[in-house]
């Protein structure tokens, strides 16, 4: 499978010069620095492919950071996402992951998404000594740590945003927090959005 490098910037990431990367961009990135990756050819995307062909074809240790937002939870090969992601990342290399909660009642109105996602989604993916519960690795070594876990609360509708953000203030007041918000309260009130950030640990 081939894709587009509009501008040639992939060429120049190196283990010398670490880029940038923002992957299922759309049509708008978040990162206006960093190399914008999508499927689709919206005029905001810098790279127009495959998002894992196109990590393949980067150097090793040619990327310093990583953005993406409701966009894992459309992978499919997740593992060969993961494995690419943690081939190219510089060492101390941050991955700033955002995807639905399994409690967001709007995650199964899109019938492109194939996983939902929980605190303890990414402790099957990367180290997450901030969580209480060991989770099985099946043999999964993507040499990552997660360093913040966030449980982010929002609606379409003002009134239920205001009182949301209070309710996200209490539920991040700590790691502990949150472990009791998802396991007893994540249904009186759904969690919109979990965001992670993963390091890259040494080689």
């Amino acid at each position: 499978m081939t894709f587009r490098d509009r501008a040639g910037r992939l060429g120049s990431f190196s283990p010398e010069n670490p880029g940038a990367l923002e992957l299922g961009c759309g049509a708008s990135k978040i990162d206006p620095a960093a190399v914008g990756i999508d499927l689709l050819d919206h005029p905001g995307v810098d790279v127009v492919g495959e998002v894992v062909t196109v990590l393949r074809s980067l150097p090793d240790a040619s990327v310093s950071r990583v953005y993406t937002a409701h966009f894992l939870e459309h992978v499919i090969d997740l593992d060969g996402l993961m494995r690419e992601l943690s081939r190219v990342l510089v060492e101390q290399g941050v991955v700033t992951v955002v995807v639905p909660h399994f409690s967001n009642p709007y995650y199964y109105s899109d019938p492109t998404h194939v996983r939902p996602f929980g605190l303890y989604s990414f402790s099957y993916l990367a180290d997450a000594p901030q969580l209480h519960r060991q989770v099985p690795r099946y043999g999964l070594d993507y040499r990552l740590e997660v360093t913040s876990l966030h449980l982010g609360f929002t609606s379409p509708w003002f009134f239920r945003r205001m009182i949301r953000k209070w309710v996200q203030a209490l539920a991040n007041i700590s790691d502990a927090t949150r472990e009791y918000y998802e396991e007893n309260l994540v249904y009186w009130v759904p969690v919109y959005e979990l965001t992670a950030t993963l390091r890259r640990l040494p080689r």
